[in-house]
């Protein structure tokens, strides 16, 4: 928190289903003096992404749907490239619809059908079911669906199906007119000075790829529920909300129509690390981030919420695993700039981080200006060597997160180049990129390396 100059975290740690460790840390509104405390709403982030699943699989569940229905039989006027995206597609990111367009503004307001009238015009990236990629609009496309087949907000049909029988009191759809009770302010660092979170419209901040608010206390809840669920369906019981059915599919691997697979099911990433069966997500919007990590097999769970956009997450959650599972702890000799405040290095180029970025993003999507090289790399890296990092990328299990999150560790100077070294950590794995510039900013060498 020191580091990256978090003002407040809420933190729960969960033993089969029963909270073990609850712990809070520093303040939910720093102008006002307000410490955090269990009961503190942080908003969601993409952890409500879960959630949006949860109403789609009870809807399923019921018969009021199914997974594989076009969702041209829900939504009207729908283009012809649209013809085979499923209920599926959306639910695991295989849809082709992509991020929020350029027309999008956070700023406006906007109904369901000025956004889908808006979706429908943007190209897909791919074709269902062929590749995945992180879909905020196909979670938009799911709350707005939900509304088709149940006549309610997808809101509103959360608090009846989920949240009320849960228990979940806090929880709801973000709201900045309500008065919410022990709702925390967001922050965000600009030139190091801590600063309010950016405004966006009601729309915006209402829409069913993750906007809620909710407290670690509910979060527990939730938890339970799971745990619990998954217990009943191994005795061949239904659980208090979802089937054996649901569970496996929300959990399970996707396999694209090439037969790759990905480890992520409806609404969670799964994966098997160090032989540990593991199913997280993370969460970033508005000055917040949160993380969910179950290792279901052991019945351990560990979920944290935070209220400064410049919280590292994903490095936050592997030292948090460490702690009960050590193999999964950061590398020191890459890390070293997280284990003590002091040592940290400050980045005082950012230009420099942004081109990083801006590059691994290119290499990540197979879509690289070969200008930002010199000569000489370009002739060593296109194509097949720029395929390689690109693929090598694509094994984290977001790569946009884990770019954007990237850390500078180390800066020098090697005769006439500039040499800058950048961590990116994932939950399984480290990346360690090392890039060397000339004078003039083009890149001369580029090494990546999996530790």
């Amino acid at each position: 928190m020191r580091k990256y100059k978090i003002p407040g975290v809420s933190l729960a740690v969960l033993r089969d289903g029963n909270i073990s460790i609850l712990k809070s840390y520093g303040m939910a509104n720093v102008e006002l003096a307000v410490p955090v405390k269990p009961e503190t709403i942080f908003q969601s982030g993409s952890i409500g992404k879960q959630f949006t699943a949860a109403a789609v699989m009870t809807l399923a569940q019921d018969g009021r749907l199914s997974l594989d229905d076009k969702i041209s039989k829900y939504l009207p006027d729908t283009p012809d490239t649209w013809r085979d995206i499923t209920i599926r597609n959306l639910l695991n990111h295989t849809s082709g619809l992509g991020d929020y367009p350029d027309e999008i503004s956070l700023k406006r307001d906007y109904t369901e059908d000025e956004y889908l009238t808006i979706f429908k015009k943007v190209p897909l990236n791919f074709a269902p079911g062929t590749r995945w990629d992180y879909s905020n609009v196909g979670y938009v496309t799911l709350g707005i669906l939900i509304r088709r087949v149940t006549g309610k907000f997808y809101g509103d049909f959360l608090r009846e199906k989920v949240f009320g029988p849960l228990g979940m009191s806090a929880t709801r759809v973000i709201s900045e007119a309500d008065i919410v009770p022990n709702r925390a302010a967001g922050y965000r660092l600009v030139n190091g000075e801590l600063k309010n979170q950016e405004w966006v419209s009601p729309s915006t901040n209402s829409t069913a790829d993750g906007a809620l608010y909710l407290s670690i206390l509910d979060l527990a809840k939730w938890d339970a529920v799971l745990t619990r669920d998954a217990a009943a369906v191994a005795k061949g019981q239904r659980g208090k909300l979802f089937t054996q059915s649901s569970l496996e599919q929300m959990w399970k691997p996707l396999r694209l129509r090439d037969g790759k697979v990905k480890g992520y099911g409806f609404g969670w990433f799964n994966d098997t690390i160090h032989n540990r069966r593991l199913i997280s997500h993370g969460g970033a919007w508005q000055g917040f981030k949160s993380f969910i990590i179950r290792f279901p097999d052991e019945k351990l769970s560990i979920i944290f919420l935070a209220n400064s956009w410049n919280t590292n997450e994903l490095t936050l959650a592997r030292g948090l695993i460490s702690i009960f599972h050590p193999e999964f702890a950061l590398d020191q000799a890459t890390h070293s700039q997280n284990a003590r405040v002091t040592d940290s290095v400050v980045d005082h180029e950012p230009k420099v981080t942004a081109l990083f970025r801006r590059v691994m993003m290119q290499l990540a999507n197979d879509k690289v200006e070969k200008d930002l090289f010199t000569p000489e790399l370009q002739s060593l890296l296109f194509p097949t060597q720029a395929r390689k990092l690109g693929e090598t990328l694509n094994s984290l299990s977001l790569a946009a997160a884990v770019i954007e999150l990237s850390e500078l560790v180390e800066r020098r100077n090697e005769e006439d180049l500039r040499v800058y070294k950048y961590v990116l950590t994932d939950i399984g794995q480290t990346l360690v990129c090392t890039i060397k510039l000339t004078r003039d900013d083009a890149i001369a060498e580029l090494e990546l390396v999996r530790k």
